[in-house]
């Protein structure tokens, strides 16, 4: 009994002590930032439509080497009705980290209801475009430079229609020219909304279950401005017209081909592996990616590709609705397992309704962490007691190695602020200070900056790609280093988490480690080269084929006060 006693104290003071002294901490940045707020408001989300957006997008429009953000700006039923709002609001980020409004002046003038983001540069001309997904139709804004976009929707034939939500590039075929997969959700028309009522724990509302999906797009890139829809000659339309939503592409089985994973809401999810020959089969149920370990389709959403262990392989982590723990599916070579109990996410993001997500390595220690951000769909379940609110807290999980996962929410400081119900996460290092840092798009409310002010010793690095014959942003590319006897890996991608698009640069944290033994790319285009003896604690600037073009020197590692290790 004594010897239980004194070790419940000693656990108590760890915990006291790992809760003053979080190896993760974020901060609020809006005010010093000056973001303000985009769109209009959805007082009460009684309908689908209202539920669903938010995409953000981290990504540097005129390449001056800062992020600036981009948000989806939702409309209302009547504003739609009377031809809608525009789709996306763009902040330029200036000097001293503060953000411009800049959308009136750069083009972005197209009308609708916006959804998602994704960015690629798919005219290979050296400047990031952008594709915003909505409800009644989708934009492809083409980068004049100097954060000008001309609306080329028409003239490329990506508009798709319907209920567009998540958006992803990828070149499937590695021809150079990056192609585009668009998920879509329910079929519903906003001239009869609300027809098809559910019962939700005691709210008559409307909801996905028992509607009727609609099918995928996939625009294959001609390489001369125009695309080509070749989802159902590919096998990726989804002819049964499950929900989809967040989608990645990934190489997950390691043969030097981009895969694609769409998250499906309430049905089993999609893992299309990529045959080679520009068709695709689906082997989530067969490789055990596409229902929970129970064997249930859960109501899943964002999603990301992730080596979170380090074994050469890419995981998969998926946010999912209320009442279903998120899933993280171990990619053991031959199958996925989903190990999300054992893994310790399980208990923590049960009760929330779950969107934006990611693998990013918060506290440069090599081992990717996840970042969760949720918030219910129906503002009217703040009137049921004992249920989860509208405004929900994010969850932060860092990664303890062995398969393992420790949630440090709170004491990250994640929930400092007011709680939102948030949707898409991006994630970037939006301050060039060496960590990770996001944005998160909060539902009737400006987007949250969450800059990532983590103490700690520990030394990083950051990749910028630029393909030559790949394409240019070099979409699809995997970066491997080796370093103090480690291999870690990372793929550039064209959109992730929930229907977000996060920096395009790839970081990684290197530990105590000041310098990388060995840098393997492989481009897009398959082709490979090698980098050896690399110094730590700054951006490169890697040309295809040239090798290292530009330098940019990260600040010095600073010490923490207390540092708790892993």
């Amino acid at each position: 009994m004594r010897v239980s006693v004194v070790l419940a104290i000693s656990l108590l003071l760890s915990s006291a002590a790992f809760a003053q002294s979080a190896p993760i901490h974020f901060h609020n940045a809006n005010k010093e930032a000056g973001l303000p707020m985009p769109g209009s408001t959805q007082p009460e989300m009684k309908y689908i439509v209202q539920q669903m957006a938010g995409g953000v997008a981290l990504f540097d429009c005129d390449n001056d080497g800062k992020l600036d953000i981009a948000v989806v700006t939702p409309s209302t039923i009547p504003s739609y009705r009377a031809g809608g709002d525009l789709m996306v609001a763009l902040y330029h980020q200036d000097s001293g980290f503060k953000f411009t409004d800049i959308t009136k002046s750069s083009g972005l003038t197209r009308k609708g209801w916006g959804m998602g983001l994704a960015v690629a540069d798919f005219d290979n001309d050296g400047m990031p475009d952008l594709y915003v997904t909505g409800y009644g139709g989708n934009v492809l804004y083409h980068n004049l430079g100097n954060c000008k976009f001309e609306d080329v929707t028409d003239r490329a034939g990506v508009a798709g229609g319907g209920f567009s939500t998540g958006a992803a590039w990828g070149d499937y075929d590695r021809d150079g020219n990056v192609d585009l997969f668009v998920s879509r959700y329910i079929h519903t028309d906003v001239a009869t909304l609300g027809e098809i009522k559910t019962n939700y724990r005691g709210l008559i509302v409307e909801a996905p279950w028992g509607m009727s999906g609609e099918t995928d797009f996939l625009f294959h890139n001609r390489g001369n401005g125009t695309f080509e829809e070749v989802s159902k000659k590919a096998g990726v339309s989804d002819p049964e017209g499950r929900l989809g939503l967040g989608v990645v592409w990934g190489d997950y089985d390691n043969d030097g081909w981009p895969d694609i994973f769409v998250a499906n809401d309430t049905e089993p999810s999609y893992l299309y592996r990529n045959k080679h020959d520009g068709t695709f089969e689906d082997q989530a149920l067969l490789s055990g990616a596409a229902v929970s370990a129970e064997g249930k389709a859960m109501g899943s959403m964002g999603v990301d590709f992730g080596d979170f262990d380090r074994d050469g392989r890419l995981d998969i982590t998926v946010a999912t609705f209320a009442y279903q723990p998120d899933n993280l599916f171990h990619n053991g070579g031959d199958e996925f397992s989903d190990i999300t109990w054992a893994a310790k996410l399980g208990q923590p993001t049960f009760r929330w309704v779950k969107w934006g997500t990611g693998f990013v390595d918060f506290d440069n220690d090599g081992l990717q962490d996840i970042l969760v951000a949720a918030g219910h769909i129906y503002t009217a379940i703040d009137q049921l007691p004992g249920e989860p609110a509208f405004r929900e807290p994010m969850i932060l999980f860092r990664n303890a190695g062995q398969l393992r996962f420790d949630d440090i929410s709170d004491p990250s400081g994640v929930n400092d602020e007011p709680l939102q119900s948030r949707r898409g996460i991006a994630f970037g290092d939006i301050n060039n200070d060496g960590n990770i840092d996001a944005v998160v798009f909060n539902v009737n409310g400006p987007p949250s900056i969450l800059i990532n002010d983590s103490k700690n010793s520990n030394h990083r690095v950051m990749f910028k790609l630029v393909g030559t014959t790949s394409n240019r942003a070099a979409i699809g590319a995997r970066v491997t280093i080796t370093t103090g006897g480690i291999t870690q890996l990372r793929e550039v991608k064209g959109g992730n988490s929930y229907i977000s698009q996060s920096d395009l640069r790839l970081h990684f944290g290197l530990g105590k480690e000041n310098r990388i033994a060995k840098i393997e790319i492989r481009w897009p285009n398959g082709k490979t080269e090698e980098l050896k003896d690399l110094a730590a604690d700054a951006i490169y600037t890697i040309v295809e084929g040239s090798g290292i073009k530009g330098t940019v020197p990260l600040p010095p590692v600073t010490e923490p006060t207390t540092t708790k290790a892993k």
